[in-house]
């Protein structure tokens, strides 16, 4: 999850909002 979180600080993610990212490994509960 830490890499979501930095990419998300990132700049590169200055034109990514209302996205549903999933960083839970593909392991649904």
């Amino acid at each position: 999850m830490a890499y979501a979180y930095l990419y998300l600080a990132s700049d590169e993610a200055r034109y990514v909002n209302g996205a549903v990212l999933c960083v839970d490994g593909g392991l649904t509960i």
